[in-house]
């Protein structure tokens, strides 16, 4: 573990008064050998205060691309219904690595997607936790585990990654009620299907979404079209879109996140200690699926694709996998009803290429589908519909040799949920996601890689009955860095120098929380705590 983790700290944890207790801090003119572990602003997953239980799911080193096998046991002492099931994975790195991404697979349903950060030379050590609670119904049974982070490791490359990964399981009952089940798809690639119960009351898929494999479509925001000049080409531009069907019928649609790994925007002194959002813990797309269920609860298999609207047709680069969640109706053994509405408008999608000193390309797209069906339950008649509305705007300019290039882009998903019937007044969940990307990259003469970004996760959620708001919140997560170093060069001849913070805002009926940490060549100067 890094020597920097805790014993250089220029600002003290504060709560409530805002106030900040600042003592001297030794911040070195460049980065050195050795920096503070990673560490994000956002908040640690609460626990409840009754009797846990834990397993521990992995423990393995990878140094390859051979995947780590095990069994999982249903844990003992806390019961067959958990109020909480927290995940987490600690892991190690020392020596020089790129960052990798991986994957947990228990009985076939993956339950983490993450990245790791770039080590090093003396060795950090990380953590990421998640509330995985919404996949009790696999932990209830006896499981394969598989976990893969695929890594190199060679004569330059010498990290190696060792992570251990836990599940801690709280006994009692979860504030809502979890999946009765949770499903995955059957076949290859292409040609997957979907059973599910006859009684399926609400479905929702998610799909963890990621454009990544070192190529172009790991940086897909920044793609252009001929005849641009630019070294990353897709056939119209950088509008992405993950969309899913249902026997053909277009059934969702979502705006992937534009993650950045920790050596993104060709520069790792960003990342060494506060990751982008997201980076270590890559959360699902999610489709609320439920209109379909009088389509999908005939008991037969249904043809299910997921796929990427922009990718170059037979480019790689993208990784979908899908977990189905599945609510039962405890009081019947089957459900009718017909899906009612199923209307898209017709995808936007323009790029317009302005050559100059300063190439630039301005994207304006966009996408919006309503789908509604209903049920009849053991509860009456149940009218679902979802509303979901996309749109993407962004500027990229660059110049000759891309030695200057430079994104302002923002996408927004706006989804609106609104279930009705007998058991009283309409439901309706509004949520409203906002993502941005604001940055440049510069080469000077004298081989100065420097490199400005700031990355915004924002998102708001508003829960009304008959028109009263019972429920919201607000998130903001926003990143910013400025790092410059030597290119071409061996490590100790870069004289990097960097800085970066984080501040991850959330107050909604539920409480607050806010928290902000700042760090200047790899040191933690601040780390306050405002609510």
């Amino acid at each position: 573990m890094s020597m920097l983790a805790g014993a250089t700290l220029l600002v003290s944890t504060l709560f409530g008064t805002g106030a900040a207790a600042a003592h001297a801090a030794d911040v070195p003119p460049q980065f050195g050998t050795d920096w503070h572990d990673p560490v994000t602003a956002a908040p640690q997953v609460p626990r409840p205060h009754t009797t846990s239980c834990r397993v521990t799911l992995a423990e393995a080193r990878f140094r390859d691309f051979s995947p780590y096998r095990g069994a999982y046991t249903p844990p003992r002492g806390c019961g067959e219904r958990w109020s909480k099931v927290v995940l987490r994975l600690d892991g190690t790195v020392k020596g020089r690595q790129f960052d990798r991404l991986g994957y947990l697979h228990v009985g076939g349903v993956e339950i983490l997607r993450t990245s790791t950060p770039e080590p090093s030379p003396d060795g950090i050590a990380w953590r990421v936790e998640k509330d995985v609670t919404r996949y009790s119904d696999t932990f209830r049974r006896a499981q394969d585990v598989e976990m893969l982070i695929g890594n190199v490791v060679d004569d330059t490359y010498t990290g190696v990654i060792d992570v251990e990964v836990t599940l801690t399981f709280y006994a009692g009952r979860p504030a809502s009620p979890a999946p009765d089940r949770v499903l995955t798809l059957a076949g290859t690639p292409g040609a997957t299907t979907l059973t599910t119960a006859r009684n399926s009351e609400r479905i929702v898929a998610e799909v963890y979404a990621t454009g990544s494999g070192g190529g172009c479509e790991e940086f897909w925001y920044l793609t252009v079209a001929d005849p641009a000049p630019y070294s990353c080409k897709a056939d119209r531009g950088p509008y992405r879109e993950v969309q899913i069907r249902v026997d053909g019928q277009l059934a969702g649609i979502a705006a992937p996140f534009p993650h950045v790994w920790t050596g993104g925007w060709s520069n790792p002194y960003l990342w060494y200690v506060v990751p982008g959002p997201r980076a270590f813990d890559v959360r699902p797309v999610e489709y609320d699926l439920t209109p379909f269920a009088a389509l999908l609860d005939d008991g037969r298999p249904h043809r299910v694709e997921v796929s990427v609207v922009g990718v170059p047709a037979g480019q790689s680069g993208w990784s979908t996998p899908v977990n189905v969640l599945v609510w039962q109706d405890a009081h019947r053994a089957r459900l009718t009803g017909a899906l009612t509405v199923n209307r898209a408008t017709d995808l936007a999608d323009s790029s317009v290429y302005t050559p100059g000193t300063q190439n630039r390309v301005d994207t304006e797209a966009g996408h919006r589908l309503t789908v509604a069906g209903y049920l009849d339950t053991s509860h009456g008649r149940v009218a679902t519909t979802v509303t979901r509305t996309l749109a993407n705007h962004s500027a990229h300019r660059w110049t000759d040799g891309e030695n200057a290039d430079g994104l302002d882009a923002t996408w927004t998903d706006d989804e609106a949920v609104t279930t009705a019937g007998a058991a009283g007044p309409a439901r309706t969940t509004h949520t409203h996601l906002t993502y941005t990307v604001n940055g440049t990259t510069t080469l000077d003469p004298d081989g100065r890689l420097r490199t400005v970004l700031t990355l915004g996760d924002r998102a708001a959620l508003v829960q009304r009955q008959g028109g009263r708001r019972t429920a919201w919140w607000r998130l903001d997560d926003t990143y910013s860095g400025d790092a410059t170093y030597t290119v071409n060069v061996p490590r100790e001849q870069r004289h990097a120098v960097g800085t970066s913070s984080e501040r991850y805002r959330r107050r909604g009926s539920d409480g607050c929380y806010d928290r902000s940490l700042t760090t200047v060549q790899g040191v933690l100067t601040q780390d306050r705590i405002r609510c």
